[in-house]
C-alpha cells in the first residue's frame, strides 16, 4: 500500500487550490474524497461563494478534462449526452458527443432544468456511461460530477428527485467566509472584475492519470474493521428509525460512507478507519438522503440538526 501517493496528492492539491481560493479547505478535502471514492458532490451555497470557481480550480490543478453545463429550463437530454446525426456526405450517422464526455463535469445550477433532463445524468453518475440510440459509450473511470445549486432562489427551479440525490456521495453547504478570509479575498481579487486567471495566480496542474489511479488503488486497501462497519450501519439505520424523518438514508448510502471513510482515513495518512473519519463525513453524506417528516418541518427543524443528533446518539466503537 502506497499511502504516500494519497498524502502527496492531498498536500499538493491543498497548496495549489489555496493559491486561488481563500478558505474552503473542508470543501477541497471532500471533493478529493469524492474523486478517490468514485463519487459525486453537490455544492449548495448563495451566489458569490466560489462554487463554480472552486470546481474549475480543482479540475485545473488535478489536470482533469473539464466540462461545464449551464442548466436552464429549455435544456434537453440530448444537449447533455449528445446525439447521432445523419451525414449526407457519407450517408451514415455520426455521433456528436455532448459536454458530458469529460473527466469532471460541472453541472451548474442543476436544479434549473426539468426532471426529464436531470434524469439524463442518472446512468452517467451510476455506471459512468451513457446510452445513445441503444449503444453504450464509456465516460471513463475518473468521471465525476460536481453540481451546484442556489438555496435562496426557488423561482424557476425544479427540486432534484430523491433517486438522483441518492447518487451524490456528498451534499456540501458552503457558508460565508469569516471576516479575516473576506479581507484576504478583497486583497487577492479586489483589483479587477471578471473571470480570474488561474495561471496568473500561480496555480499549476500537477496530477496525472497515473497518480490519480495510484491514489485510487490505495482506498480499497484501507482497513475498516467490523466494529466500524456496524457503526456505519447503525448511523444509517438511525435516520430510518428517527420519527423526525419521513424517509431515512438508503442502503446505498452505507456502502458509500464506508468507501468515503477509507478515503478520509487515507487523506489523514492512516491505513485504517477510525470513528472520527465516519463522523467527519456523516453530515454531508446523509443530509440529502433523509427526508424530514411534516411534523419536523412545522417545528422548523432542519435535516442537519436531526442528523447531528443521530450521530451524537449513536454509540461509536472504542
Amino acid at each position: 500500500m502506497d499511502l504516500g501517493a494519497v498524502e502527496s496528492l492531498t498536500e499538493k492539491l491543498r497548496a495549489e487550490v489555496g493559491k486561488a481560493i481563500v478558505g474552503q479547505n473542508s470543501t477541497v478535502d471532500l471533493m478529493l474524497v469524492a474523486l478517490l471514492s468514485g463519487g459525486h458532490i453537490l455544492l449548495e451555497g448563495v451566489p458569490g461563494t466560489a462554487k463554480t470557481f472552486l470546481a474549475q480550480t480543482f479540475s485545473y490543478a488535478m489536470k482533469l478534462d473539464f466540462g461545464r453545463i449551464q442548466f436552464t429550463p429549455d435544456l434537453l437530454p440530448g444537449d447533455l449526452i449528445g446525439t447521432n446525426l445523419f451525414n449526407f456526405q457519407t450517408s451514415e450517422f455520426s455521433l456528436i458527443k455532448g459536454p458530458i464526455f469529460c473527466d469532471l463535469l460541472l453541472a451548474d445550477e442543476i436544479n434549473r432544468t426539468p426532471p426529464k433532463t436531470q434524469a439524463a445524468l442518472l446512468e452517467a453518475m451510476q455506471e459512468r456511461q451513457v446510452t445513445i440510440d441503444g449503444t453504450a459509450h464509456s465516460l471513463g473511470q475518473n468521471f465525476m460530477v460536481i453540481a451546484t445549486q442556489n438555496p435562496i432562489e426557488q423561482q424557476g427551479t425544479y427540486p432534484l428527485p430523491e433517486a438522483q440525490l441518492d447518487r451524490f456521495l456528498f451534499k456540501h453547504v458552503l457558508d460565508y467566509p469569516s471576516r479575516e478570509e473576506e479581507i484576504e479575498i478583497i486583497q487577492r481579487h479586489g483589483s479587477q472584475t471578471g473571470a480570474p486567471d488561474l495561471k496568473s495566480m500561480g496555480v499549476k496542474p500537477f496530477a496525472s492519470a497515473a497518480s490519480i489511479k495510484a491514489a485510487k488503488a490505495v482506498i480499497p486497501k484501507i482497513r475498516l474493521n467490523e466494529d466500524i462497519s456496524h457503526y456505519i450501519v447503525d448511523l444509517v439505520r438511525g435516520t430510518r428509525s428517527n420519527p423526525l424523518f419521513e424517509t431515512g438514508a438508503s442502503p446505498r448510502s452505507a456502502a458509500m460512507i464506508a468507501v468515503a471513510s477509507r478515503a478520509a482515513a487515507a487523506l489523514n495518512g492512516r491505513d485504517y478507519v477510525i470513528p472520527d473519519d465516519v463522523k467527519a463525513i456523516a453530515l454531508p453524506a446523509l443530509r440529502h438522503r433523509a427526508i424530514l417528516s411534516p411534523t419536523a418541518e412545522i417545528e422548523g427543524r432542519s435535516a442537519d440538526t436531526v442528523i447531528k443528533a443521530v450521530v451524537e446518539q449513536t454509540e461509536a466503537p472504542r
